[in-house]
């Protein structure tokens, strides 16, 4: 039943992910599409309460199971409130982060059950997946050094932690080759003209009704 398109960016800190998605969300709309631009968790009013509770690093004594519900609880809302309406009324979805995200940062991370995750992770996304997904690498020093001297809880962890998270999101991209668009990250705007290039084929390839109003690329 589904109408529209999702595609998801993903990353570790600092590696530039919401700024290219919303680039790429401002690309679309100039071309004449219906694009919703959401950030994970967040994006709700429900999921932004969860992710003051989740970043904020007084709650340090969070328990790893703890911090994977609540990832998986703010999904779930913004699944039912924001996703699915707008898939269903044929909108371009683009969110930054999702379950891969979840996979990545408590599983790669974290070291909670991968099977786990999966199974929740189909329940609280009510069998929605990502049409297409992009992550953004870049090394884990420089991607903290971008992050500035304020961190939130998650950004203040371990160096050995981030590198865990990165190494995740490369596992993700080699078993998932035909979602997954591994974007080596240079400056900001030749990684904006890898990302554009990457939707623009990858439309062309599976969604070609949408790909109709993209012409030549011009940044």
């Amino acid at each position: 039943m589904k109408k529209g398109i999702f595609i998801t960016f993903e990353g570790s800190e600092g590696s530039g992910k919401s700024t290219q998605s919303r680039a790429l969300a401002a690309y679309l709309k100039s071309k004449g599409y219906n694009v919703l631009y959401l950030r994970e968790p967040g994006a709700t009013a429900i999921g932004e309460k969860i992710r003051r509770i989740l970043l904020d690093k007084v709650n340090s004594s969070m328990a790893e199971t703890t911090e994977t519900l609540l990832y998986m609880a703010a999904r779930a809302q913004i699944v039912k409130e924001k996703i699915i309406p707008a898939l269903l009324r044929g909108v371009i979805v683009i969110s930054d982060r999702f379950l891969d995200s979840t996979l990545a940062y408590q599983g790669y991370g974290l070291g909670i059950n991968f099977k786990s995750i999966e199974s929740i992770g189909e329940f609280a996304c009510a069998g929605i997946k990502p049409d297409f997904t992009l992550i953004m690498d870049l090394s884990c020093s420089k991607g903290l050094s971008r992050v500035g001297k304020v961190k939130d809880r998650i950004e203040s962890r371990a160096l050995s932690y981030h590198e865990r998270v990165r190494i995740g999101y490369l596992d993700l991209a080699r078993q998932n080759q035909k979602r997954i668009k591994l974007i080596p990250v240079k400056d900001k705007e030749s990684t904006k003209k890898q990302v554009i290039e990457a939707v623009e084929e990858f439309l062309r390839c599976h969604f070609p009704r949408y790909a109709a109003r993209i012409g030549r690329l011009k940044l």
